[in-house]
């Protein structure tokens, strides 16, 4: 076998291959012999067809086999003998097969080529300080307060600014062509009087109605309501008022400490609170800090990353968006995104993520970071912790997925972020 590697660029390969007359022609004999022990033809006992009506009726797909064969058997042959490794499966172009001549094709691929990232010591980097101010603790227990809001009747009176309703209503739209729409009846609905998405005029309608009371009113909406099907158009409601119901915070006391959890005092949760601050404000610092030394990390590839680990790394996070999506029951389909405009604005993180990510796999291999079976286990049994599944039953469904290897990789790379934390100049805000 004969083949070249010629360098593109500083990252992109073009192998060429060509495979002997000799080699193409036994490989031919052996996929027909194969396809002639299975063939059922009418005519011919199993495994007695003849070699000549095999190779005449199975023609393409004894060619396809052995194109398949051999080109893999060649490039894997050819790279390894080089000591090349690809970053994805090579492209192949160019192939051209036929009984008796040799088989000849192009392989094209990415590697990534060892580089010196440098002192990891000129590194320079600041941690945010972590300070927890009192009025940060005071806006949270205010939060805690809101939450702990209750909905209490209102037994005498009429409806007012910040009431919450519950009604029974009709209601038919009439689009701006003057076409009506079905009748909608509702028997309890609960509306709080202020909220943005409220009918435009719906609230003023309600306020000074006394429970047991009904009102017909037709409300107009605007021409650029966000609602198409509403833009420009009328709808006429028929509202009874069933009962009136007033939002009550509860003060900030001792009680409420209580009610909020295993507290005995204010002062005791307001310690939580506080000690729940510096924990999220210690770990935006830790972020930070990580964001800023992976930054410095990505100037330092001396070559333009291959296109296809960019594209690979836009790819990934399209899905992780669009899975967050549908875990808010949002149809990524129906989301009115600009796919197109939202992956062009990923590549440019993509790109620094993805030369980050070839430095620590450089740092990695110079300083021999390793990832031990202790470390592998020690991640899938936090795996477990978290979903309740077995150990035994992750790593089965990582190795058929083909993850294991991944996760391995990214354990790695999270040891090159620690070693590289270690050795850079870090100042304390």
């Amino acid at each position: 076998m004969k083949s070249e590697i010629v360098d593109v660029n500083e990252t992109r390969r073009d192998l060429t291959v060509e495979v002997p007359s000799t080699v193409v022609d036994e490989a031919i004999g052996h996929a027909a012999a194969k396809l002639g022990r299975q063939a059922r033809i009418p005519g011919f006992r199993p495994g007695k067809v003849p070699a000549t009506v095999v190779r005449q009726r199975f023609r393409g797909q004894i060619m396809q086999d052995v194109a398949e064969f051999l080109v893999a058997q060649a490039v894997g042959e050819a790279l390894t003998e080089r000591g090349v490794e690809p970053i994805d499966t090579p492209d192949i172009q160019d192939l051209v097969l036929e009984e008796g001549k040799a088989l000849t094709f192009k392989a094209s691929f990415d590697v990534v080529p060892g580089f010196d990232p440098g002192d990891l010591g000129t590194i320079e980097a600041s941690e945010p300080a972590v300070a927890i101010e009192d009025e940060a603790v005071g806006h949270a227990l205010e939060r805690l307060r809101e939450r702990a809001a209750r909905y209490e009747a209102v037994e005498t009176g009429v409806v007012e600014a910040g009431h919450t309703v519950v009604v029974a209503l009709e209601r038919q739209g009439t689009n701006k062509a003057g076409v009506k729409g079905e009748t909608e009846k509702h028997e309890q609905v609960s509306i709080e009087l202020g909220a943005p998405s409220n009918p435009p005029g719906f609230d003023t309608e309600m306020i000074g109605m006394a429970p047991g009371t009904t009102k017909s009113f037709v409300l107009n909406y605007p021409d650029d309501y966000t609602i198409a099907e509403l833009a420009g158009g009328t709808v006429d409601y028929t509202v009874t008022l069933k009962e009136i119901k007033q939002r009550v915070v509860p003060p900030l006391d001792d009680e409420l400490a209580k009610d909020l959890g295993e507290f005995d005092s204010l002062d005791a949760l307001r310690t939580r609170v506080r000690e729940d601050l510096e924990h999220e404000a210690r770990h935006a610092a830790e972020r930070q800090l990580r964001a800023d030394v992976l930054k410095q990390l990505s100037s330092r590839v001396p070559f333009a990353v291959p296109a296809s680990l960019v594209d690979r790394e836009i790819d990934r996070r399209l899905e992780d968006f669009a899975r967050r999506l549908m875990d808010q029951r949002i149809d990524p389909r129906q989301a009115n995104i600009d796919w197109a405009a939202f992956r062009e604005g990923q590549r440019a993180p993509a790109t620094e993520a993805v030369a980050s990510a070839i430095v620590l796999d450089e740092v990695a291999k110079r300083e021999n970071v390793v990832v031990s079976d202790d470390d592998l286990n020690a991640e899938l049994q936090r795996y477990a912790d978290q979903t309740g599944h077995t150990v035994a039953s992750i790593r089965a469904r990582l190795q058929k997925d083909g993850e294991l290897g991944r996760l391995a990789a990214g354990l790695r790379r999270e040891k090159a972020v620690a070693l590289v934390l270690a050795k850079a100049q870090i100042k304390k805000g």
